[in-house]
This record gives C-alpha cells, structure tokens and sequence, in this order.
C-alpha cells in the first residue's frame, strides 16, 4: 500500500488527514478491544467449564467410593476393628477425598469469575485516558 500522505509547505499533514487517520485508528482500536475482551472471555469461560468438570468428578468419586469401595474396605478393616468402627474410618475417609475434590473445583471456578473481560476493560479505560490527554495536550 502506497503513501498518501499529503504534507503542506511546512511538512505538516492536513486536518481532513488527521481526522481520516483519527478514525482508522480508532475503529483498528476499537476491533482490537473487541478481539481481546474474545479472547478473555473464552479463557475464563474454559477455566468456568474446568472447574465445574471438577465439582462433577467430585460427585461421581463420592457415588463410586459409597458403592465399590465402600464393601471392601470395611471387610478389610472388620478383620482387625469391630464392623462399625471399619464403617466409620471408611466413610472419613471418603469424605476427605470428596472434600479435597471440591476444594479444587471452587478453585478453577474462582479463576474464571467475574466472567468479564478486566484486561480489555482496563486497555479499553487507558485507551480513552490517552486520546483525552492528547486532546487536551493538542487544545494548548
């Protein structure tokens, strides 16, 4: 693409330029926000899906440990500890897993909210800071 830039006797470009260049830059800008608040939104909604994924993980290892392994370990145990005493340790431990499951889960999910795109918005608010102080700076 060739330049067209027309420049006075002064070198200067003229206004009708400037404003021309003005609103390229600023629709360019305005694109790139909008690519980048995309972007940041699929991140945090991935992270969203990670870790709800977990909490689902969590409620099906509760379900299988109730069922499967529940039977197993607590005959195991009856052999050295009266039954109910093996039903008791089993089912601690199950809930410590399920709990530590879930305290991972709440993780993932805390990393993806507020599901806003804070990057973009704050480039978004820098952007605009720098177009009024250059406007302000060009007034004087």
């Amino acid at each position: 693409m060739a330049d067209t830039t027309r420049t006075n006797q002064n070198g200067e470009r003229s206004i009708p330029e400037l404003v021309k260049d003005l609103s390229n830059k600023s629709s360019e800008l305005a694109r790139k926000e909008v690519e980048l608040a995309k972007a940041e939104m699929s991140l945090k909604a991935k992270r969203l899906g990670i870790g709800a994924g977990a909490f689902g993980a969590a409620a099906l290892i509760g379900l299988f440990a109730l069922g499967a392994l529940t039977a197993t370990l607590i005959l195991a145990l009856a052999t050295a500890l009266e039954g109910w005493l093996a039903a008791l340790i089993v089912t601690a431990l199950y809930a410590a897993t399920a709990g530590v499951a879930a305290l991972l889960g709440k993780r993932k999910v805390d990393e993806g909210t507020p599901p806003v795109p804070e990057r973009a918005i704050d480039t978004t608010k820098a952007d605009v800071e720098h177009v009024k102080q250059s406007a302000k700076e060009a007034r004087s």
